[in-house]
């Protein structure tokens, strides 16, 4: 397993002290941004910036995805079999802690029914793991930023599909669309899919042996180590904004699974600057 720098010990000591006074962590200065830091910043965002993506700042494009690659990639992996408890902790419902909160459908369920049966709840790859032929394997395949609770119909509907605007309104999950080759999420998590996506796309660049992960503009993607549509989770990202419990999902892989963050939840300008 990964383990921290010393330097990233005491970021994450810094965030905790942040989160005991109560301050949230709100989407944070733009990637042009000065490297000097601004005192007129709230904490949480100095925090952030001044610490855990020092090495980012002041960079766009390929210089700033590289950089964000790197800054992710140091992190601690966990099995398959460890990301049922870990989601129950990611994605606990905040007004019923015996419950998650499913991807697709927005239901509230208790954290027990998680299997394979119709009615249960199960691991949805966002980035479908066909999609670079990666799996279950301890890496992309088990990586908690794009691994959320489904309920197993509508994940087995997802199938590996790439996303796209369109089709057929999901039995079980109003608000969610499908046709034969694309799947569209509800509004409110629209852009929650598409940071998913992006962060796969920097954390897995074809150095750890596994497959570059890449989105294009295209659907049908079958087994390539491409996910699309770009343009339309381009425009996911800014329309549905990170909320409250997307940023809290981000804290809780960091501070107590993976110990790295989704960028593009801190940072989702950050988006249009390397994909622009």
């Amino acid at each position: 397993m990964s383990t921290h720098r010393p330097r990233r010990s005491r970021r994450i000591s810094l965030l905790a002290v942040v989160a005991a006074a109560g301050i949230a962590v709100p989407s944070v200065a733009a990637a042009d941004a000065p490297a000097t830091p601004d005192l007129n910043r709230p904490t949480a965002v100095r925090v952030l910036d001044d610490t855990y993506y020092q090495d980012a700042l002041g960079k766009s494009g390929a210089e700033l995805k590289a950089a964000l690659h790197t800054i992710i990639s140091e992190q601690t992996k966990i099995s398959y079999s460890q990301v049922w408890d870990a989601l129950k902790a990611t994605d606990e419902d905040p007004d019923n802690p015996s419950n998650v909160i499913l991807l697709y459908s927005g239901r509230s369920q208790p954290k027990d029914e998680n299997g394979g049966n119709a009615d249960d709840w199960n691991r949805e790859h966002v980035w479908a793991k066909s999609h670079g032929d990666f799996g279950t394997s301890t890496g992309p395949g088990t990586d908690l930023h794009h691994l959320r609770p489904a309920n197993v119909t509508v994940n087995s509907i997802r199938g590996n599909k790439d996303f796209d605007n369109g089709g057929e309104e999901v039995p079980g999950a109003p608000g969610n669309l499908t046709d034969d080759d694309s799947f569209e999420p509800r509004d409110q998590v629209k852009g929650d899919i598409a940071r998913m996506i992006l962060y796969m796309a920097v954390r897995y660049e074809g150095d750890d042996g596994f497959a570059d992960l890449e989105p294009n503009d295209k659907v049908d993607n079958g087994s390539a180590p491409n996910i699309g549509r770009l343009s339309v989770l381009k425009q996911w990202n800014t329309e549905d904004p990170p909320d409250d419990f997307e940023k809290n999902r981000n804290q809780v892989i960091y501070d107590d699974f993976q110990h790295n963050r989704n960028p593009f939840i801190d940072h989702p300008e950050w988006v249009d600057s390397i994909w622009g």
